[in-house]
This record gives structure tokens, sequence and C-alpha cells, in this order.
């Protein structure tokens, strides 16, 4: 679950693809959105670094680029945001506890796919591979993100693609809204796959504060 505070919302997907999924809240497809975490550059920026997406070196090369060219900071958030949505509408149905608005979402699940292609396509366009010596494995790595302006956007629908396609249905969970939970997504990769809530501290302790609420009015409504 996230507060008001951009810097502070809790990182709990578990992958960078779900991460992204999870910067607005509450999840709910086709619901309306309190917290957009996601609203500027600066934004995107800081919350890339958080998530270890990007390094230092990316960061400076980034933010340079984008101060020099606010157009191309502006068209890499709204590159980003097209990811998240589509990515969210690809997975949601899927995800265990996922809730659907009364009035659904007007964007279809083959659109989401085909918007994570194209995107997708453009950051294969704009990745290399470099061949590499001396190891076990493997003789080229493949480096996504060659260009600073599109960077973020393209390594995460790398990743979204990437988790799409290898994704283990039984770990994708969404924190459960109609027990007052979030709708943020998450793997859950506990060894019981008991996990319920994005985070036991904030949705979790919040649901079992307000079921001990409306035990104790219930009470004193009819006391025993």
């Amino acid at each position: 679950m996230a507060d008001s505070s951009h810097a502070e919302f809790r990182i709990v997907g578990g992958h960078p693809a779900v991460d992204l999924v999870n910067t607005v809240s509450p999840r709910v497809r086709g619901g309306s959105v309190e917290h957009d975490y996601l609203t500027s550059p600066a934004d995107l920026l800081a919350w890339s670094r958080r998530i270890e997406l990007i390094d230092l070196r990316d960061y400076s090369a980034i933010e340079g680029t984008w101060r020099s060219s606010p157009e191309l900071a502006v068209k890499a958030l709204g590159a980003t945001l097209e990811i998240r949505e589509a990515t969210y509408d690809v997975l949601a149905p899927h995800a265990a506890a996922a809730v659907v608005a009364k009035d659904g979402v007007k964007r279809s699940q083959g659109s989401a796919f085909e918007r994570l292609m194209l995107r997708w396509s453009a950051a294969a366009a704009r990745s290399m591979l470099i061949p590499t010596a001396n190891r076990e494995r493997g003789v080229a790595d493949l480096v996504v993100g060659t260009s600073p302006a599109q960077l973020i956007p393209d390594r995460l629908v790398v990743a979204a693609v990437e988790l799409v396609r290898t994704v283990e249905l039984r770990q994708l969970r969404a924190c459960p809204v109609d027990d007052g939970g979030c709708g943020w997504l998450f793997l859950d990769r506990s060894r019981n796959g008991s996990r319920r809530w994005c985070a036991m501290e904030d949705c979790g302790t919040q649901a079992k504060i307000r079921k001990l609420g409306e035990r104790r009015r219930a009470t004193a409504v009819h006391p025993v």
C-alpha cells in the first residue's frame, strides 16, 4: 500500500514490471485512482533509481538528456505510463483476488498485448548485443536502453514482456480490495503460497484494525 508521499511508498511487487503497475493506488480495473506516484519525469527518474532499474551512470545520462530536451522527458513519461497500463490490463485478469470495477476497462486485453509489442519492438531497435569473452555461459550481453532519452521505458517494456511470457500464475496475486486492500499486484514467492497482502505492515494491519473495530462496535450495539 502507498502513503501520500511519492518518495516513501512501498516496493512490494517482486518484479520491476509489477512494481511499475503498483505506482497507482488503489488498483482496481476500471476504477478511480487516488494516488498516482509517477506524475512527472522527476518522479519517474527517482523511482527508477530506487528500484535499481538504472544505476548512477544511467541516472546522470538520463537527467542530463531530459534537462536539455524537456520534450523527451515528457515523451518518456508518456511511454512509461502506457506500458504500465498495458501491463496491468494483461496481468490483472489472471491475478488471484484482483477486482474489476462495475464499468470494467474500455481497452481490450488484445490491444494491451499490441501496445506492449509496439513498445517492445521500439526498445529492441534501440538495444545491442555486446560480445563478451571468458565466460562459462553465453558469448554476448544484451544491452537494453542505448538511448538515454528512452532508456527507462525501454527497460521496463522488456521486463514486462519477459514477465508476461514467464510468470507463474499461481504466484500472481492482488492485494484484496474487497477486504480493504489496495489492489496492488505482487508475486507470492512464500514457501507455502500463503501471502495475502501487498505488505502485512500496511494493508494487512489496517484490515485487522478495521475488523477489530467492527467487532467492538457490534458488541457495543448488541451486548452479550
